[in-house]
């Protein structure tokens, strides 16, 4: 489930700044699996807290679990709304557009994040767990600037203007991807308050 929805993210990237409709369309497609997934390791959770009844730590660790897959799937919709809409666009979004607008800078910090929560999770390092909520930060500023990047860039390129709007949402939807990033490692550092993660299988299902 991790390492699906990290690489929806990337190519969701790649298909924007390489104009990769094909790739974007790939995004698109891949998006029942993420479902599938979610749905899976809800199941796995489920029949182990029917079966198992679990208290304490464990009790934590499923519930962690059950709270991370859903915002991973979350993150999953948004890299597909974006792809969906790099499939509508009629011609590349211009360089300079995507450098004041710091999106680029946007993804890189999503994968960061992306990959530290993951490593955060098999690691049980809830230091590292912390250190994504520094990064999400920079991506709250990067959204909190981009109506005024946007109004100044549509008085300069007032024939664009269709196309930034459909941008400035791409911007929003990566700031969101980082907020359920922020929730998912909330989930790791709850789960390793008690006491360290013991069940493996559901680990590995998860980080899959």
């Amino acid at each position: 489930m991790w390492g699906l929805v990290s690489s929806q993210v990337d190519n969701t990237r790649i298909a924007l700044l390489e104009f990769d409709k094909p790739l974007a369309n790939e995004v698109s497609a891949k998006e029942k699996r993420v479902d599938g997934f979610e749905l899976k390791i809800d199941e796995a959770c489920e029949t182990f807290l029917a079966l198992q009844n679990p208290f304490a730590a464990d009790l934590r660790m499923v519930i962690a679990i059950l709270k991370i897959n859903y915002n991973l799937e979350r993150i999953g919709d948004f890299a597909n709304a974006i792809s969906l809409l790099i499939e509508d666009l009629d011609e590349p979004v211009d360089e300079e557009i995507i450098a004041r607008l710091r999106i680029t800078e946007m993804f890189h910090t999503c994968s960061l994040m992306m990959r530290d929560a993951s490593n955060a999770f098999i690691k049980e390092d809830g230091k590292l767990a912390r250190s994504v909520f520094k990064m999400d930060k920079e991506l709250n500023t990067i959204n909190k600037n981009a109506v005024e990047t946007i109004c100044e860039l549509i008085k300069e390129k007032p024939e664009k203007t269709r196309v930034l709007v459909e941008i400035l949402s791409v911007v929003r939807r990566l700031e969101r991807v980082g907020d359920h990033l922020t929730n998912i490692v909330e989930e790791i550092i709850f789960s390793l308050e008690a006491k360290k993660l013991t069940h493996a299988k559901f680990k590995k299902k998860i980080s899959e």
